[in-house]
């Protein structure tokens, strides 16, 4: 089964994630267990890495948005 999405779509769940992200990150419970001496990941990897990493992919979905619609209005200009 394939779920279809438009772009548009996309953009706005990983920008959700990254809101949720942010909730998770600023709760007292969650910047405790972080600061534990207990709390490892295997890369060192913490939630605002996650945060950072859906910045820069929604960025670059809009850079092709934008990079498309260009395309789409040079072409046009020539018809």
């Amino acid at each position: 089964m394939e779920i279809k999405l438009t772009t548009s779509e996309i953009r706005t769940i990983l920008q959700g994630c990254q809101y949720t992200l942010q909730l998770v990150v600023s709760s007292k419970d969650y910047r405790r267990l972080q600061s534990s001496e207990y709390f490892s990941t295997s890369n060192n990897v913490v939630l605002n890495d996650a945060f950072n990493v859906l910045g820069e992919v929604v960025d670059a979905i809009v850079q092709v948005e934008q990079f498309n619609q260009q395309g789409e209005s040079s072409h046009g200009a020539g018809n």
